[in-house]
């Protein structure tokens, strides 16, 4: 557990800079240089996210049970994820669903967080997806308050919300299918089993 507590720490701690301290992130931004921030910041995430995956790995192997989910609520969670690739895909892709959403990429976290505590009740994923669901909301409300900053996105076209759910749904398509299972390590479909 104390991999994924040191990972969650890192990780959440580089992401929630512009959160607790934007003055201190400005001043480092310009005595570094974009660059070398970027550089160091993307560093760090990136050991914040490889100790967090490898402690969470760890910590299901000596699972501490805090609630047991009826079974009906993985079929609650999966109706939940359906929405978070497309969302995903709109953070980057201008067009209605980025316009409405104003932040999709938070949307999705805290809806992929959300529907993962619904269905999980372990100690591990209450920290892992309880931390992401706490933090993005966080994020969502300092951003209130934070002038806006442009964010690397495609030109604004029509097709753009189009492309994001036949994108996102695909991606969600080859998660139930495969992907879960393949880097995550609990597939959703087992062949041969039915409920």
């Amino acid at each position: 557990m104390i991999w994924l507590i040191a990972g969650m720490i890192l990780f959440f701690g580089v992401h929630s800079i512009a959160i607790v301290a934007p003055a201190w992130r400005g001043r480092m931004l310009e005595r570094l240089g974009e660059g070398k921030w970027k550089g160091i910041y993307s560093l760090l995430a990136a050991a914040g996210l490889v100790l967090l995956i490898y402690g969470y790995g760890q910590a299901r192997q000596q699972p501490v049970v805090l609630y047991t989910p009826p079974f009906w609520t993985r079929h609650v969670a999966a109706l939940l994820l359906l929405p978070v690739f497309p969302m995903l895909f709109a953070a980057y892709l201008p067009g209605r669903i980025r316009a409405a959403l104003k932040h999709p990429m938070l949307a999705a976290v805290k809806l992929w967080a959300l529907a993962h505590l619904i269905a999980n009740g372990m100690l591990a994923d209450v920290l892992l997806f309880g931390g992401f669901l706490v933090w993005a909301v966080a994020d969502r409300i300092s951003l209130k308050r934070r002038p806006p900053k442009p964010t690397p996105a495609a030109p604004p076209r029509r097709a753009n919300d189009a492309v994001a759910v036949v994108l996102g749904l695909a991606v969600y398509g080859a998660f139930v299918l495969w992907l879960h299972g393949l880097l995550i390590g609990v597939p959703l479909v087992v062949p041969g089993l039915t409920t």
